[in-house]
């Protein structure tokens, strides 16, 4: 699965992470994200997997397209168990 410019800084918003940050879990350079959350060019695969990747391990859920759009999630937080 792609990732969008839009679910990238979807996720980053929701991980509550900035451009730089980004670039430096991903290895990626702050110029080729924000060239690419802009939409001023397109990522080869590689580059889109490893931000993709990091956003993935920082914890961020990719939703496909599914007829209402791509997108991203949080998971739901484990619940611990009630002590009786």
């Amino acid at each position: 699965m792609s990732l969008t410019p839009d679910q990238c800084r979807a996720a980053r918003g929701l991980l509550n992470l900035s451009r730089p940050d980004l670039a430096g879990l991903s290895g990626m350079s702050l110029r080729t994200i924000a060239y690419f959350e802009d939409g001023k060019r397109q990522p080869v695969g590689p580059t889109l997997d490893a931000l993709r990747q990091a956003l993935e391990k920082a914890g961020v859920v990719f939703i496909d397209e599914n007829g209402g759009g791509p997108g991203v999630r949080l998971p739901k937080a484990k619940r611990k168990a009630s002590k009786k």
